[in-house]
């Protein structure tokens, strides 16, 4: 039973190819080029551990990558003329043209019926791999009938016509099954987005219908002659704020609909983040939170400066929004010559798990009805299509810390502003 131990052998080495290929094609998503990758590969490793029954025959099982190549990629003429080449490399002797001649068979029928095989059902497919690879089998077998004892028979038999369509079985069935698995995902995806553009469209429409229903009511009031010019004047304000809170709603959309940055420039940190601090100062002094920083020496990243800009002020909002008694807000950075953090911690009150697993879901906001969900949604789909990472930890009652990690363009270069480390810049 030499030969069925060195076909078991063989066996494993194909099946351990196929998981590590399953594994890179779960990262790399390229499925042709892994798969056609794997099968000329397989029947590389098969011919390099060959078993030589005799000096002119070489038995292995380079047949199962040929076969399951040809049936469900149309690979047949490609493994069929790299296996006669392999096998020139061990002599041109009676067993090359027997090689020349099956494969040359073989390669037209399988390049034939591909187009046929791949129209059946899964289970059709296996079958017929299973069916094709005995037929092979057998092929293989019946010369040497006439050229081994009763025990050698027996042995060659085994391998052949039970190892070799189990191990045709075997793969079929986990590329099936992997096929599977991957038409699932991706209708399990589809639906997610179809969940979710309804939901964001539901929403948004209540979003813009609420001030745009505010504003035509004051529109209306303005048609009476009898209010007074200040009326007037405070009843266009209102509607100037209503128009204004639908146009955030709808941009916020926008920004979330465009993962790709319509601009890229260079970002200094710092100096964005002193933009964004200054602008919420009289926020955040209307609710008695000081903003500390604490940053390192200036840094350059590449993205929407303007996007950028907003998915600050969101952050750094919510921040200050949730210490509605007061508290700390600190800024800081972090440079290294190949990255930069930036963290943004607040001592606000903080978010449960199941909040913060929800963080970033459309429409799904911590503020209840108050707020859209939006915001952080938008700082979500910014710093992804920045290349960055965004970490957020949050405890109830002690407050949330956002980290994004970015890769920096240009590390360490001079501040632009001046910045004492720990500036109290509010009170």
């Amino acid at each position: 039973m030499e030969l069925t131990l060195h076909f078991f052998f063989n066996l494993s080495l194909l099946i351990v190819l196929l998981f590590f290929s399953l594994i890179w094609l779960e990262n790399t998503k390229k499925v042709q080029f892994i798969a056609t990758l794997y099968c000329f590969a397989s029947l590389i490793i098969c011919y390099g551990f060959s078993y030589p029954l005799s000096e002119n025959i070489l038995l292995d099982l380079r047949n199962i990558p040929f076969v399951i190549g040809a049936l469900y990629i149309g690979l047949g003429p490609y493994l069929g003329l790299t296996a006669i080449i392999i096998r020139a490399f061990f002599g041109i002797d009676l067993g090359f043209w027997v090689t020349v001649s099956y494969y040359a068979i073989f390669s037209l029928i399988l390049w034939k019926i591909h187009p046929w095989f791949l129209g059946k059902n899964r289970e059709q497919r296996i079958w017929i791999a299973i069916g094709f690879i005995y037929i092979v089998g057998i092929y293989q077998t019946t010369p040497l009938l006439f050229m081994l004892d009763g025990y050698d028979i027996l042995d060659v038999s085994f391998a052949f016509l039970f190892l070799q369509p189990l191990g045709v079985g075997m793969i079929t069935y986990f590329l099936e099954e992997v096929d599977k698995f991957t038409i699932y995902r991706q209708q399990l995806v589809t639906l997610e987005r179809q969940g979710v553009v309804e939901k964001m469209g539901a929403a948004i429409s209540h979003e813009i219908r609420n001030p745009l229903t505010a504003a035509i009511g004051f529109v209306q009031l303005l048609h009476n002659d009898s209010i007074s010019a200040d009326t007037k004047r405070q009843y266009l304000s209102i509607v100037k704020s209503e128009l204004q809170s639908a146009e955030r709603v709808i941009q916020d959309y926008l920004t979330i609909s465009k993962v790709d940055p319509e601009t890229e420039n260079t970002i200094l940190i710092n100096k964005a983040l002193n933009q964004v601090i200054q602008m919420l100062i009289p926020l955040a002094q209307n609710r008695s939170v000081e903003i500390i920083t604490d940053f390192a020496e200036e840094s350059i990243i590449m993205g929407d400066s303007q996007k950028f800009h907003q998915s600050l002020v969101n952050i750094m909002k919510n921040g200050i929004e949730s210490m509605s008694s007061g508290g700390i807000l600190t800024v800081g950075t972090e440079a290294t010559p190949t990255n930069v953090v930036i963290t943004i911690k607040d001592t606000g009150s903080g978010m449960t798990d199941e909040q913060l697993s929800r963080l970033g879901e459309p429409y799904y906001s911590t503020k209840g009805n108050q707020g859209t969900g939006l915001g952080i949604l938008v700082v979500f789909s910014v710093i992804r299509a920045m290349n960055g990472n965004i970490h957020v930890e949050s405890e109830v009652g002690v407050g949330t810390t956002f980290e994004l990690n970015f890769r920096s363009s240009l590390a360490y270069i001079p501040p632009v502003v001046e910045q004492e480390k720990g500036k109290m810049i509010s009170k």
